[in-house]
């Protein structure tokens, strides 16, 4: 059997929110032409799966396609394998490399706004007005919607739905902060979903650096 490790993501300070994350740390048993399909049956808004602990080797899957970076996998899976003895220093999906780690509470990536997905970027007038959406707009399948909380503090709202990659709403969007970061280009405090939180950065070299809270949920068996 191969297991499956299932984390939260970008917990609040108050425990509540959190995305969702399976990570297969026995990813090269898993064929590739296997993963997509096991991603879409997890139902997770990503999976991982971990081909090389050691060198931080791992790809990422929605339930609708494969991402060369993802954020709430690389700050997960960091911690997941620094907790494990395992490494966790750095991540190696498709988009490049990829450096994690740890400060008090918060599982750190360091990434660069290049390497992520098409995303429709929106700024609303109100925190209300984020909150009383129903979805995306008719033909928007990646839609990143946003007003400020108290601009001075850098501290906004969010929502993404994404049903491109086979997400109706995603709980905590790692990569959409990453592209906040570099768009804003300040440090932010980032509410999504029903109670998430992400912490945001300006890393070197045009770099952002993203972090939250990550905690485990349950260990599942899979079928070899």
């Amino acid at each position: 059997m191969i297991e499956l490790r299932v984390l939260r993501v970008f917990l609040g300070p108050d425990g509540r929110g959190g995305n969702p994350l399976g990570v297969v740390l026995e990813g090269a048993a898993v064929p590739a032409g296997r993963r997509q399909a096991l991603a879409a049956e997890l139902g997770f808004s990503e999976t991982v799966f971990v081909d090389d602990a050691a060198t931080g080797s791992i790809r990422i899957h929605t339930p609708g396609a494969e991402l060369a970076f993802a954020g709430h996998p690389a700050v997960g899976t960091g911690w997941l394998l620094r907790s494990l003895g395992l490494g966790g220093s750095v991540l190696r999906p498709p988009a490049g490399e990829v450096a994690t780690w740890q400060t008090g509470q918060l599982s750190w990536i360091r990434a660069w706004p290049a390497w992520i997905h098409p995303i429709t970027r929106v700024q609303l007038g109100s925190r209300s007005e984020v909150d009383a959406l129903t979805g995306a707009p008719p033909g928007e399948g990646s839609y990143y919607a946003w007003a400020w909380i108290d601009e001075a503090a850098g501290v906004l709202r969010a929502r993404y739905f994404a049903g491109s990659y086979g997400i109706d709403e995603d709980e905590a969007t790692g990569a959409a902060a990453v592209m906040m970061g570099g768009y804003l280009g300040r440090s932010l405090e980032i509410r999504q979903g029903v109670g998430s939180v992400l912490h945001v950065r300006p890393g070197p070299d045009g770099s952002v650096e993203v972090g939250g809270r990550v905690e485990p949920v349950e260990v599942r068996e899979l079928a070899g």
